[in-house]
């Protein structure tokens, strides 16, 4: 069988993305393959259309080490407003539970948060991507169906108050992957005795990439310097692959070692890390992957370019 054509460019690299609201994130990554008419394109998980922010967007090579990406922690900006609990823990859904919030105030709030650091069990959404005997809980919901879902334990690193203005409150959180955000303000508001729900949402880090830190792209950006045939401006906006990985050791390679690497064997390199993961470098300093150090030291390739 004759293999397909690759159809688009081969372009690779990572756009940060500031995904718009009201946009899935599978929509505003077709948008962006289609911008720089890139033959591959992934994210590195979804955001809500109800949220804004942060969405790695990984082109042509970039795409084999959006895994890494997937696996990171995660910040977010929310807005939890109180008294009112809907049916999918956010401002889209139905409302289902009213409650007064008269009696919660910041002292209160204070005083709940701390059960909600560190690693804690979450029931996973009806609305969300989970799989139930192979189908989407969100599929399942939309047919008014619910279904029993097993715990998970996530951790949440830090659940700081940004500001209280009741009936609201606006927190910022930084968790590990797998964490649903809409979840962890529900259970805050029941906590609370008064329910509550996500009225805004907006992701701030990935990873290494911090808002704070600036690149953040908008998506007119990316369609407005494609529309002028700007590819060099477009290419510009990427960061390479290597920079998802910057919290990594570095091991640069010899060139016999790199060979070995590439064929799949493991090499030991002088002065290497003891243990972990690792970014790799040919003798001319360029990102040839990722390996893990062996228990005898050997590096040992992962995900190579």
């Amino acid at each position: 069988m004759a293999r397909r054509r690759q159809v688009g460019r081969d372009v690779t690299g990572i756009l940060l993305l500031d995904k718009p609201l009201s946009l899935s994130s599978n929509d505003a990554l077709q948008r962006v393959k289609r911008a720089y008419r890139a033959a591959k394109a992934g994210h590195t998980g979804s955001l809500d259309p109800l949220a804004t922010g942060l969405l790695p967007c990984c082109l042509g090579d970039a795409t084999k080490f959006s895994a890494y990406l997937l696996d990171a922690d995660k910040r977010y900006r929310v807005r939890v407003r109180l008294g009112i609990t809907t049916s999918t823990a956010d401002a889209e859904g139905e409302v289902i539970a009213t409650a007064p919030v008269e009696g919660v105030d910041e002292q209160r709030v204070r005083e709940v948060l701390p059960a909600f650091t560190g690693p804690i069990e979450q029931l996973p959404p009806m609305h969300s991507a989970v799989k139930h005997q192979g189908q989407r809980l969100y599929k399942l919901a939309r047919q008014g169906l619910e279904v029993e879902r097993e715990p998970r334990q996530v951790y949440i690193f830090a659940l700081e108050i940004v500001a209280i203005d009741s009936p609201e409150i606006l927190l910022d959180v930084h968790c590990s992957k797998g964490t649903y955000v809409r979840t962890l303000a529900e259970d805050i508001g029941r906590a609370l005795g008064c329910g509550a729900h996500v009225s805004g949402l907006r992701r701030t880090a990935v990873g290494p990439y911090l808002e704070s830190e600036g690149g953040f792209v908008s998506l007119e950006q990316v369609e407005a310097l494609a529309e002028q045939g700007d590819q060099a401006a477009l290419d510009a906006l990427l960061l390479p692959l290597d920079s998802a990985l910057g919290h990594w050791p570095m091991v640069r390679l010899s060139a016999d070692a790199a060979f070995y690497l590439s064929q799949g064997q493991a090499v030991l390199v002088p002065q290497a890390p003891t243990d972990g993961l690792v970014r790799l470098y040919d003798p001319s300093s360029h990102f040839i992957g990722v390996g893990s150090i062996r228990d005898d030291g050997r590096v040992q390739p992962k995900r190579l370019i």
